[in-house]
């Protein structure tokens, strides 16, 4: 007997431009047989028509956020738009009894993300949040490596990114879609965004971090927008210093940095042991969105050489890496609501990446070191 699939709206599709259009139709339109992209809600029922139109879905159109989450074929809700209404879309889904898959970050700020996660759990939804670097094939068996004992015991963790284009690069191409990250108000900054979602990553495969200290700089102070020609006032921090010590006694230490990379090299993660090595690299600090390698060295080695991914880490999923990395977490999501398990990140999960960034900046603020419970 074929399972009925799973029929999701969206909030926020913008063909061309949205993570929704670029990652979450192409992963759904990978698991056809499991979902149904059924719904879509933009800020107007024109812009909806228009996204439906313009992705060749057969969904239908909402004219608002709340009609679609009334609706009573939609069982997910995805929440794919900026920061600031993540909270009241979220709590309008969980009291309308939908399950939610809420993109990174969960809310702006911790206390959001605690009290959607609260929500969830007396509701008994299921929320997941969108931290798919988790699930990206070098990530999970950069995880394996680990546990297995290729390092031996953890010594110490560096990190080394950009932070991307978008965020502390000192211009903007467009306005309406990147100015909001210019504001740290709006929670959608290089310490929330690519630093968050390598956090989460980072967890699964060192574990809890137990203190930190933390530098946040803002050293361009304002941004040239290249759509209007304007210059834009910035209080968003384009310098994440952090150190800190991790719950097994490892010493961590990131530097994130503003802006795209200069030569594509903008990720360096190595994680020092002693009986080796593991570097993990990328285009960018955006752990989520670039293809990660993996190289190694140990014992006597004098140089890393490739770590190759296993096929079976990858096997019937899409090459694209954005695509892939969500379609990988619907499908872990569409296995928790058959088989109520918990495999996929989930709010809670996502309320501790949270509890981290708050420390950091509370440690920044203070000057003082900040110990996580």
């Amino acid at each position: 007997m074929t399972e009925r699939r799973f029929k999701v709206g969206i909030v926020g599709l913008q063909p061309g431009r949205s993570w929704a259009a670029r990652a979450h139709v192409p992963a759904l339109r990978a698991l056809s047989d499991t979902f149904e992209i059924a719904g879509v809600a933009n800020s107007s029922l024109a812009s909806a028509q228009a996204a439906v139109a313009d992705m060749d879905l057969s969904s239908n159109a909402f004219a608002s956020v709340a009609e679609l989450v009334a609706a009573p074929e939609i069982d997910i809700i995805t929440v794919a738009v900026k920061v600031p209404p993540h909270f009241e879309i979220v709590k309008a889904a969980i009291a309308a009894g939908k399950h939610v898959y809420c993109e990174w970050p969960l809310g702006n700020g911790l206390a959001e993300a605690e009290a959607m996660a609260k929500l969830a759990r007396q509701k008994g939804i299921l929320g997941v949040v969108g931290t798919q670097a988790r699930l990206a094939p070098e990530i999970d068996y950069l995880r394996q490596l680990i546990a297995d004992g290729f390092v031996g015991k953890v010594l110490s963790t560096t990190l080394v990114g950009r932070a991307g284009a978008a965020l502390g690069a000192g211009t903007i191409s467009d306005t309406r879609t990147y100015g909001y990250l210019l504001d740290r108000a709006n929670g959608a900054t290089a310490l929330t965004i690519p630093v968050g979602h390598t956090l989460a990553a980072l967890r699964d495969v060192l574990g809890e971090i137990a203190e930190v200290s933390a530098v946040l700089a803002t050293r361009r102070p304002t941004a040239l927008a290249l759509d209007t020609q304007e210059w834009l006032p910035v209080s968003a921090p384009d310098q994440v210093l952090v150190n800190g010590v991790m719950a097994s006694g490892a010493p961590i230490s990131i530097h994130y940095r503003g802006g795209p990379a200069r030569d594509g090299d903008g990720l360096f993660w190595e994680i020092h042991g002693t009986e080796g090595d593991i570097r993990i690299t990328g285009a960018s600090g955006h752990t989520q969105m670039v293809q990660l390698s993996l190289t190694g060295a140990r014992g006597d080695d004098k140089v890393f050489r490739p770590l190759e991914v296993p096929a079976s880490h990858r096997a019937g999923w899409s090459k694209e890496v954005e695509a892939g990395n969500v379609a990988r977490l619907y499908a872990r999501m569409a296995e928790d609501l058959r088989n109520g398990t918990h495999t996929a990140p989930s709010f809670d999960d996502a309320v501790a990446v949270h509890r981290i960034i708050a420390a950091i900046e509370k440690a920044a603020e203070s000057g003082n070191r900040v110990f996580l419970a």
